[in-house]
């Protein structure tokens, strides 16, 4: 009976989940699939010719130019994980072991503000703060510090790290914030009652218990910010194009979609790739954790 009963909840379960699922799944694997039966397809004069082909694949692994782009994007992002990981330690750090507990959801709700507003407004605002013209050189030149404006604080990678860093911070102050209030505090005690000062019981106690966190703030960075498009195009200037840049160029300016559906499984591919290391380094930190 009840094996019975226990079969007749997941059945119900099924029910309530089968919809969304589904429909989850077919927003998701219809474009996908789209994308990967195009990049197999030839290209021809403003038309895709339907005959199966692994030239695009061929030009995308040896072109130069796409090794570089790839590269240049594969780094920036590992940049922006590490600035944004990097600062958000410190601010989940302090919200869950400093902060009263009755005044942590303020807290939270205060890093959530930059939610309120649109991605792309916030691009446009750094654009604003670092321009020729913008808040920064306006205010050092105002104050005598400098007699013109800077021009390397705009259209580089740094600017670009920079935006991209302010933009996923929240992502990554609230999974290591979560993994931070999972930590037992009376590990802590048992640390320093046996004689270990604050930065060893952090060293060896706190870090490795937070890696879960640490991992998925660095996966939640990683991944949409190696796809970026519109801070590379808007704070870069088009100057320093990333992979997403590229495929839009062969989607849309050059009309060349089976190349350009190449290029997006290429690096769906390799960010599957440095998402399954991340995730394999994660059920490392588990093991240890339990």
């Amino acid at each position: 009976m009840a094996k019975r009963g226990m079969d007749a909840e997941a059945r119900q379960g099924f029910t309530l989940i089968a919809p969304p699922f589904i429909y989850a799944l077919a927003i998701l694997a219809a474009p996908i699939l789209t994308i990967l039966s195009y990049s197999f397809l030839t290209d021809g004069y403003l038309e895709v010719v339907r005959e199966f082909t692994l030239d695009n694949y061929r030009q995308v692994w040896t072109d130069p130019i796409v090794r570089t782009v790839m590269l240049r994007s594969l780094m920036v992002s590992a940049l922006v994980t590490l600035v944004t990981v990097v600062l958000a330690f410190p601010v989940a750090y302090y919200v869950s072991f400093m902060v009263r507990p009755e005044r942590k959801s303020m807290w939270l709700f205060l890093i959530t503000i930059p939610f309120w507003t649109s991605y792309l407004i916030r691009v446009f605002l750094w654009k604003v703060i670092l321009g020729y013209n913008g808040v920064i050189n306006s205010s050092l030149t105002g104050l005598g510090i400098i007699d013109e404006p800077l021009t390397f604080i705009l259209y580089n990678v740094n600017s670009i790290v920079l935006t991209l860093a302010h933009a996923y911070a929240p992502f990554a102050i609230l999974p290591i914030f979560v993994a931070l209030e999972k930590i037992d505090r009376s590990l802590l005690e048992a640390g320093r009652d046996l004689g270990e000062n604050r930065l060893m019981t952090f060293w060896r106690v706190t870090l490795p218990l937070a890696m879960p966190g640490v991992i998925a703030a660095v996966l939640i960075v990683f991944i949409p910010t190696i796809g970026d498009y519109v801070t590379p195009e808007l704070i870069g200037g088009g100057k320093i194009p990333m992979i997403a840049n590229l495929i839009q160029v062969q989607m849309l300016a050059l009309d060349n979609r089976p190349l350009g559906s190449a290029l997006a499984v290429t690096a769906m591919l390799v960010v599957a790739v440095v998402s399954l290391l991340f995730l394999a380094l994660n059920r490392r930190f588990l093991k240890v954790k339990q």
